[in-house]
């Protein structure tokens, strides 16, 4: 058994097996796409039940405040007790996590617990995995005061690697909205303009603008949800805001709510809003253009002048050391 782990450590076998996986990857990659199923009518069906939930609680308030009910419902696993052993949701600020990951559309209690239990599993995996490749790929050339100095390095990389993941997370579920709210915002202007209330012209945009961003069709849907069920409408677009984490958003939700407090009219505000945002767009793409030579510079340089010089000193090169 150690004289296979060793063989599988060793460079050339290291390389052929990360070949291999990347050939797998690359077969995913083509084919995941076929073989996915529809996005939009799995994250509906996952709305469902979260409005069902926000109904449930609504019930339940106004009926008692009993709270056994929320420690049946309780996350159970290893994970969870690991969770309560450590006391990670007061050392980790569960609270900034769990923020982060509702606007990583990760909403359930169990997906905070395992990342927070993530967050201390990590470490552990990492250094370890760290500190035997480094005894036994380079048993020879590392000293174990270097080894121990990997580990911790290690550790503390595997510390920071669920952060990274759930900002990765975030960071395309933010693009994809994005790319989809200035639309969302004309579907919304016509919609309120044609005599619509806020909450069927959500409704309306939600269903036209899953085609084009999932994520922004399933905060929308959630948000007519709390529209129905929290008394405090106001709390239900800053919610909406809170779980975007965006400033084009936070900007129409205000406009929202000013238009629920003092009555002023909506389709005013949202046509200016989406007049801003198209600019702020436009202004990106030509930022995005304005830096593109100069990204070109290195590819050209590395890729288009050798073969340049090869057809244009080429001849003259065989002609010189051919004779």
């Amino acid at each position: 058994m150690i004289e296979f782990i060793y063989s599988l450590l060793e460079p050339r076998n290291l390389i052929t097996i990360l070949v291999a996986l990347s050939a797998f990857a690359t077969v995913v990659t083509l084919t995941a796409p076929l073989l996915q199923g529809d996005k939009m009518q799995t994250r509906m069906k996952t709305l469902a039940v979260e409005r069902d939930k926000l109904r449930t609680q609504n019930r339940q308030n106004l009926q008692d405040k009993d709270s056994r009910r929320l420690r049946d419902n309780a996350p159970k696993g290893v994970a969870a007790q690991i969770v309560d052993a450590l006391n990670l949701k007061s050392l980790l600020q569960a609270e900034s996590s769990r923020q982060r990951l509702r606007q990583a559309g990760l909403r359930s209690e169990k997906h905070l617990v395992t990342f927070l239990a993530s967050r201390v599993i990590a470490p552990m995996i990492a250094g370890v995995v760290v500190f035997v490749y480094s005894a036994t790929v380079f048993a020879d050339q590392v000293t174990g005061s270097m080894r121990v100095t990997t580990a911790l390095i290690g550790a503390v990389a595997g510390f920071y690697l669920p952060n990274l993941f759930l900002t990765n997370i975030i960071k395309r579920r933010q693009q994809s909205i994005q790319r989809a709210w200035s639309d969302a915002l004309d579907l919304l202007l016509i919609c309120v303009e044609s005599g619509m209330s806020v909450e069927a012209a959500l409704a309306r945009v939600s269903q036209e603008i899953g085609s084009q961003s999932v994520p922004l069709a399933e905060e929308l849907t959630l948000t007519i949800a709390e529209l129905s069920f929290i008394g405090d409408r106001s709390k239900a677009f800053e919610n909406l805001a809170q779980r975007t984490g965006m400033a084009t958003v936070k900007s129409v939700v205000t406009s929202l709510v000013q238009s629920e407090r003092y009555g002023t009219p909506v389709g005013v505000a949202l046509r200016v809003l989406a007049q801003e945002n198209r600019d702020d767009r436009m202004a990106m793409a030509e930022k995005k253009a304005a830096a593109l030579p100069p990204k070109l510079t290195v590819p050209m340089v590395g890729f288009f002048l050798p073969v340049i010089f090869i057809v244009l000193l080429g001849p003259a090169g065989i002609l010189a050391f051919g004779t």
